[in-house]
């Protein structure tokens, strides 16, 4: 019986060379790093984003782990640099996304998909710096829904630029000659410094609609301000209409909006009108 045993012990060894077939993990594994432009989004497709927890807690269907270098943690970063832009951007300060730490993404049922993000922000004009954390949730269902946000970072928003603000706002508040200017900056990236306030305005407008039009398939970035044009004074409020190009890094597309905006210190930027301009060609042909 012994050496019946050793016999087949023996056989076995000789076929498959060890005892299991099981391959040890990190054995075989190939880099599938890929140029940014054309990452997957899935974990079946890259291997970077690990399912690591299913249950029902908090109606969490599921929650996986994102590659803070690729797009789908970087298109949820993006839209809290948005968020704060809209609410707490000024002339004076802008605030933008620095560095992606970490990220999670979560299946909420009957809600829509929630990314957890460790993000590190700055103002960019004081170059302030905080790391954050923030939830973004892009809501489920038909037609366009602005993210959810949430984030804290209140050594950011510490900075005070009122005397700034307040300057500029009486400067062109009592202006005989009212503001117009075109391509902010040019196609040199050149900008004339008493332009740079009212280019961070646009900003802070754009940053309302590209929130608002902001999914996970997007990546808004502002491009150029073609023209603005200041308005009348109403309500102790600057007025301004404002032509300004969006790019979505995604799609490569470069989406004209026109928009009519107010901002006074005190009330911030409210935009009042908005439209999608088509494109070029599409006006050519209705001409």
């Amino acid at each position: 019986m012994g050496f019946k045993i050793i016999f087949v012990m023996v056989v076995l060894m000789g076929v498959s060379g060890h005892w299991s077939g099981t391959t040890e993990p990190g054995t075989d594994q190939v880099d599938q790093s890929v140029h940014p432009n054309s990452i997957p989004e899935t974990a079946e497709e890259t291997g970077q984003e690990h399912s690591i927890y299913q249950g029902t807690g908090e109606n969490v269907m599921e929650t996986s782990e994102l590659n803070p270098n690729h797009y789908p943690a970087r298109r949820a970063a993006q839209v809290v640099q948005h968020y704060l832009n809209s609410l707490y951007g000024s002339p004076y300060q802008l605030f933008r996304l620095q560095k992606i730490d970490s990220g999670f993404a979560e299946e909420i049922k009957n809600s829509g998909r929630k990314y957890r993000l460790e993000i590190l922000l700055s103002e960019t004009l004081r170059n302030t710096r905080q790391k954050c954390t923030a939830e973004v949730l892009f809501p489920m269902g038909e037609g366009q829904h602005a993210p959810k946000v949430h984030t804290s970072c209140e050594e950011l928003l510490k900075v005070n630029t009122k005397a700034e603000d307040e300057a500029l706002y009486q400067q062109y508040k009592t202006t005989q000659s009212l503001l117009s200017a075109q391509y902010l900056p040019d196609s040199h990236g050149r900008m004339a410094p008493e332009m740079k306030p009212f280019w961070h305005l646009a900003i802070v407008a754009s940053s309302v609609i590209m929130l608002d039009e902001s999914t996970e398939n997007t990546l808004y970035n502002m491009a150029q301000v073609a023209n603005i044009t200041q308005l009348a004074t109403e309500n102790d409020q600057l007025r301004f209409d404002c032509h300004t190009l969006l790019h979505d890094m995604v799609s490569q597309e470069i989406i004209h909006w026109k928009l009519l905006f107010t901002w006074s210190p005190s009330e911030g930027v409210k935009v009042l009108q908005r439209e999608r301009l088509p494109h070029r060609h599409e006006c050519e042909n209705t001409n």
